[in-house]
C-alpha cells in the first residue's frame, strides 16, 4: 500500500474507553487482531455477515495503511447448539458441524471477505482450555461448583464490568450464561462456567476427559484460550458484534487477565445490529435471511457486500430490498465508469486529472483513518467519478490518465472489495449492433418512429444504450428481481 500513507494515524472507537483511540500496535507495523466468528450449527444470516464484512473492512483498512496484520477468527463447533444438533440427528459432532463450516467459507468467498491467518476450531484447543482452567483454579479465581462444574468468580476480578461499564451490584440473575436455562450450583448467580460437567441427558456421548472430570469447555473460555494461544496474552484489537459485548467479551477479559496478569485487548470494537424493514430479524416475522436466500432471489455477492458495507459499523443497519436495488444501481455506475476509462482513446493528456485523483485519495484515506468512516470514503470515490466524467465528456482525459484512474480505483477496491476490472469483452449480437446503427441513422434523418422502434427492439432483448466518448454502445442490463415476500 502507498508508503505516503503508511504513517497516517488510525483512530478507532474503543468500546472500553468510550472514545476514539489511536491504533498503536504492540509490535511496530504489525497488528494482532481477534474477531469473533460463527457458531457452526446453521447457515450464517445477513446479520452475522454485517459483522464479518465490517471486520473485513477493518482488516483491509489496516493493510491499506501499510501495516501487517495477523488475524484469528474462531469457529465455535462445541456449545449447547452444536451438541443438541448432533444429538438430534444421531451423528457425531464433527459430522454435524462440517457442512456448516464448508458453507461458511463458501459464503466468505461470495462476499469477497479476505481469508485470515487462523480459523481455530474450539475442539482443536481443548488441552489449552484445560490448562487455562488449572491456572485459574491455582490463583483462586475459579472454583468447583456444587454440580461438579468449574466456575469463574467475578468477585475475584475487580475490573469486571470494565467493557460494558456495568457495576457488579447491577448484574441480574441469568445474565452470565449463553443459554438462560443453564443453571448450576455456583457461589454467585452471576459467576460463569469455565468447564461444564458432562450430563449424559444433555450432552449424549460428547465430552472430553479432564482433571476436573469429563465435560466440555464453557463458551466464553474458548475464545480466550484460542486468542492467547495464537496471538499472545495481549491483543491489539478484539472485534465482534454488539450482542457479544456482554457477557461474552466481558467474561473473556476477566478470565484472560486473571490468568495472564496482563491487559487482554488494547482496543475493543463492536458493530451494531442489522434490522430488516425497521424490525428485528426473526423467522417468526418472515424477515430472516441468510446470504443464500438473497442469492436465490437473484442478487450477487458484491451487491450484498456493498449493502452491508456502506453504513458505518456503529450505526444500526436497516436492510431493505429497495436499498439493495439502489446498491445495484450504484455498483453499475461504478463499474460502468471503470469500463469507460478502459475505452478512453485520446492520446493527449491535459494534466487536469491528477489533482482530482490526489484529492480523492487524500479524502478517502482521511475518512478511513477516522474510525472507518465509510460513507465519507465512498463519497470521495463518487466525487472523483463525477469530476473525471465531466473531463471525459469534454475530451480532456488521455489514455495514460485513464489508466491512472483505473489504478486508483483498484487501490480503493483493495478496501471496499466490490468492483470489477475485467474489460467488457461480451459479444453483442449482430442484429442488435445493426439495430443500433439503424437507430442512429433514423435519429439523424429525424425518423423518430423508426428510432423508437429500434430502441424498443434493443431494450426488449435486455440491453441498454450508453453514450461514450467514441459514440453509442450497447451494454447488457441486469435482470429485474422480484423480491417481494
Amino acid at each position: 500500500m502507498p508508503s505516503e500513507y503508511s504513517s497516517t494515524p488510525i483512530y478507532l472507537y474503543n468500546t472500553e474507553e468510550r472514545r476514539k483511540t489511536q491504533l498503536k500496535p504492540l509490535e511496530h507495523n504489525h497488528v494482532r487482531m481477534y474477531t469473533c466468528g460463527p457458531t457452526i450449527y446453521n447457515f450464517a444470516h445477513i446479520g452475522n455477515f454485517r459483522t464479518y464484512v465490517f471486520e473485513d473492512l477493518l482488516r483491509r483498512t489496516i493493510k491499506f495503511f501499510g501495516l501487517r496484520i495477523t488475524q484469528a477468527m474462531n469457529l465455535t463447533d462445541v456449545d449447547d447448539k452444536t451438541i443438541k444438533g448432533a444429538i438430534d440427528k444421531g451423528i457425531s459432532l464433527n459430522a454435524f458441524t462440517e457442512p456448516f463450516k464448508i458453507a461458511f467459507f463458501e459464503d466468505l468467498h461470495t462476499l469477497n471477505i479476505e481469508k485470515v491467518e487462523y480459523y481455530p476450531a474450539a475442539t482443536d484447543f481443548i488441552p489449552q482450555m484445560i490448562q487455562m482452567i488449572e491456572k485459574l483454579l491455582e490463583k483462586g479465581v475459579a472454583y468447583t461448583g456444587g454440580d461438579g462444574s468449574i466456575y469463574f468468580s467475578i468477585r475475584q476480578f475487580p475490573r469486571y464490568g470494565c467493557l460494558s461499564h456495568l457495576n457488579l451490584a447491577d448484574l441480574k440473575p441469568g445474565g452470565s450464561e449463553r443459554v438462560s436455562n443453564d443453571e448450576y450450583d455456583k457461589d454467585n448467580i452471576s459467576d460463569f462456567v469455565l468447564w461444564k460437567k458432562h450430563d449424559p441427558q444433555r450432552d449424549g456421548n460428547i465430552f472430553w476427559e479432564s482433571p476436573f472430570g469429563p465435560g466440555r469447555p464453557g463458551w466464553h473460555l474458548e475464545c480466550s484460550a484460542m486468542a492467547m494461544q495464537l496471538l499472545g496474552d495481549t491483543l491489539d484489537i478484539h472485534v465482534g458484534g454488539i450482542d457479544n459485548m456482554f457477557p461474552h467479551h466481558e467474561n473473556e477479559i476477566a478470565q484472560s487477565e486473571a490468568c495472564s496478569g496482563k491487559h487482554f485487548a488494547n482496543i475493543w470494537m463492536h458493530s451494531e445490529h442489522l434490522i430488516v424493514d425497521n424490525k428485528k430479524m426473526s423467522k417468526s416475522l418472515g424477515n430472516f435471511f441468510t446470504l443464500r436466500d438473497l442469492l436465490a432471489k437473484g442478487f450477487s455477492g458484491p451487491q450484498v457486500r456493498y449493502m452491508l458495507l456502506q453504513t458505518h459499523y456503529k450505526t444500526q443497519l436497516n436492510f431493505t430490498f429497495s436499498g439493495l436495488e439502489a446498491v445495484k444501481e450504484s455498483l453499475q455506475r461504478l463499474n460502468g465508469f471503470i469500463q469507460r476509462m478502459y475505452e478512453v482513446q485520446t492520446a493527449d493528456s491535459k494534466g487536469l486529472v491528477t489533482p482530482v485523483l490526489d484529492k480523492a485519495l487524500k479524502d478517502f484515506s482521511a475518512a478511513l483513518a477516522d474510525d472507518l468512516n465509510i460513507s465519507v470514503a465512498l463519497a470521495a470515490i463518487f466525487d472523483m467519478l463525477r469530476e473525471v466524467n465531466r473531463l471525459c465528456d469534454n475530451g480532456l482525459v488521455g489514455t495514460d490518465e485513464a489508466q491512472k484512474v483505473i489504478d486508483l480505483m483498484k487501490r480503493f477496491n483493495s478496501v471496499i472489495g466490490v468492483l470489477q476490472f475485467e474489460q467488457n469483452a461480451e459479444a453483442i449480437p449482430k442484429e442488435l449492433e445493426e439495430a443500433l446503427e439503424m437507430r442512429q441513422k433514423a435519429r439523424k434523418d429525424k425518423n423518430w418512429a423508426l428510432a423508437d422502434s429500434m430502441r424498443d427492439f434493443i431494450t426488449q432483448r435486455g440491453y441498454l444504450m450508453e453514450d461514450t466518448p467514441t459514440g453509442m454502445r450497447l451494454k447488457k442490463k441486469e435482470t429485474s428481481l422480484n423480491v417481494t415476500g
